[in-house]
């Protein structure tokens, strides 16, 4: 079989058929892929019956694994952690504000891979924000006050103990097991305008929420500003929106895109392996 490579026709993504990713992938397959993600920043592969090994084998060729803090690894797993919710919860949806992995850490991840299990019959779209065209496509005027600027990113927010993620979302009885730590309240710096490791393309990496402040910025000057890029940076003609099918795969480029989960399914269960790639290193 030949890989088929099919664009969304959206501001992202696209959907590779053509391969099974239960055998181990020639260079040439591998690279091919990579050079799709890098063009396109999201991959989905359809009607992939695979187990754990296979998603990490698949990972593991796309760099090394990242660390995944705060949330604890499936049993018997290092890399693999569920992203789950029961048929019959009632707290908020994880991971339902924009964002990209891990950006509170010194070298984030360069991409994320998910695999659907469980996946419900309605609802629970992932919509990703392409950064490098709403950077394309930013006025002048805003662009002049970004570039340079150091955001500060930080886990506070959602991880920290009394952040979203914290004791009392834990005694609200989610399903997942998310472990908050004082860890959260470490700080990084990341430039705003960042320009890829890879392709050297420029884009916009992150958004509020992991981004608490602006270096050399007042807290309410930054406050604003971060407000002003946010409503740009995920305007809908930014976006593709992903539907999801039981033994699907994804991949994204955390370097190029926001992300973020969406409802829909209340009463139905959904449960998702994911694995993340480590910081590409030159």
């Amino acid at each position: 079989m030949s890989l088929n490579i099919k664009f969304s026709e959206q501001a992202c993504g696209a959907e590779i058929t053509g391969i099974d990713l239960t055998r181990d992938l020639s260079v040439n397959e591998v690279n091919n892929i990579r050079e799709a993600w890098l063009k396109y920043h999201v991959l989905s592969f359809p009607n992939q019956i695979i187990n754990d090994d296979d998603l990490e084998r698949f990972t593991l060729y796309f760099g090394s694994f990242g660390d995944d803090p705060f949330i604890a690894p499936i049993p018997g797993r290092r890399n693999i952690i569920a992203v789950k919710r029961v048929a019959d919860e009632k707290v908020p949806i994880f991971a339902d504000n924009w964002h990209t992995d891990w950006s509170f850490q010194e070298y984030p991840p360069a991409g994320t891979c998910l695999f659907g299990k469980t996946i419900p019959t309605q609802g629970g779209d992932t919509l990703f924000a392409n950064q490098h065209l709403a950077l394309e496509k930013m006025s002048s005027s805003l662009r002049k006050k970004l570039e340079s600027k150091q955001a500060i990113h930080s886990a506070l927010v959602p991880y920290s103990p009394g952040g979203g993620y914290g004791s009392k979302d834990r005694e609200m009885g989610r399903s997942m097991d998310i472990q908050a730590s004082d860890e959260a309240f470490s700080k990084q710096l990341h430039p705003i305008i960042k320009q890829h490791p890879e392709t050297k393309r420029e884009g916009i990496y992150g958004t509020i929420g992991y981004i608490i402040g602006i270096d050399g910025m007042d807290s309410k000057d930054a406050l604003k500003l971060l407000m002003e890029l946010s409503a740009w940076q995920c305007q809908e003609e930014f976006v593709y929106r992903h539907k999801w099918k039981k033994n699907m795969l994804i991949m994204w480029d955390n370097r190029s895109v926001l992300h973020r989960a969406t409802g829909g399914y209340e009463g139905q269960e959904r449960l998702l392996h994911r694995t993340t790639i480590a910081a590409y290193k030159e």
